[in-house]
């Protein structure tokens, strides 16, 4: 599917205009719905506090997160220092993950993946805005509460717990337009490679970074928590989150805040290219320890 994004944009059938509407189409309704979706089949006691374990593993990916952003970059030029510091806080997950995580665990890894994301989304638009500029406190809070990912999770929680149920036709539209995620989204990745030049990406700022994002928190996330011994879907769906490629939005506030970047956009590329090899390789691994 990436394949065919990057054929048909070199192939002049997908402008970088179409690309951004059916990004933003992919942020604020197919996710939205696909969330929303993964609420549907009801809440359980059990499946509440699995819920919270989730979001207890997120937070502690947001610890580690910290602590290597203390150690790792402090060599690098400024400018590069905040943009890995941005891409070490929050990945790709929502836009590359929910997916991955669909076609690995279904339903219930959507479900947790979407609650995966609520400690990820607070650190994106507070500590991680804070690296480029400040930002007023209330604005932070209004970014935060109002993304439509976030709002979909709370109307997920809503409807788990509520005593009626959709009707088929409208359900089964938010099934339907949910499962957008398979596709979509990886037609956009390809779309946004075919515009790098792969020689303008070899950069070993780029190569560090994408062993750090790609192999190393995945790894740390693994160990620590088949140490705790957690459920094998948990710490699949933890793992694969982790090991998502940088966030595309950290080119788009590099550019804004006059930070590098071309850097960034070749960080953005080359680990999303890395990304194609790696998370198969973790799926299949995490697949057979958790088989659906």
């Amino acid at each position: 599917m990436i394949a065919v994004g990057y054929g048909i944009t070199k192939g002049g059938m997908l402008s970088s205009k179409t690309r951004a509407d059916l990004t933003n189409l992919v942020l604020y309704v197919i996710l939205p719905c696909n969330i929303f979706n993964s609420f549907q089949k009801g809440m359980t006691t059990d499946m509440l506090m699995q819920g919270l374990t989730v979001l207890l593993t997120a937070a502690g990916l947001q610890v580690l997160a910290f602590i290597l952003n203390k150690v790792l970059y402090r060599k690098l030029p400024p400018a590069r220092q905040i943009i890995l510091k941005y891409t070490t806080i929050t990945n790709n997950a929502a836009f590359l993950g929910l997916p991955v995580l669909g076609a690995v665990f279904g339903a219930t890894g959507v479900f947790y993946g979407s609650i995966f994301l609520i400690p990820a989304r607070i650190m994106m638009w507070t500590a991680g805005i804070s690296l480029f500029t400040q930002v007023d406190g209330k604005k932070r809070v209004l970014k935060v509460v109002t993304h439509p990912c976030m709002i979909a999770v709370a109307l997920g929680f809503a409807y788990a717990f509520a005593s009626f149920e959709l009707p088929a036709f409208a359900s089964d539209a938010i099934r339907w337009i949910g499962e957008c995620t398979r596709v979509l989204p990886m037609l956009i990745v390809g779309s946004i490679l075919s515009g790098v030049k792969l020689r303008e990406a070899l950069d070993k700022h780029c190569f560090y970074f994408s062993f750090i994002r790609l192999i190393a928190m995945p790894a740390i996330m693994f160990g620590a928590l088949m140490l705790l011994r957690l459920d094998p879907v948990i710490i699949g769906v933890a793992v694969l989150m982790a090991a998502m490629p940088s966030a595309t939005v950290s080119a788009m506030f590099a550019e804004k805040y006059g930070l590098d970047p071309a850097f960034a956009s070749k960080n953005v590329f080359v680990t999303t290219m890395l990304s194609i090899v790696t998370l198969p390789i973790i799926a299949a691994v995490l697949a057979r320890l958790a088989p659906v």
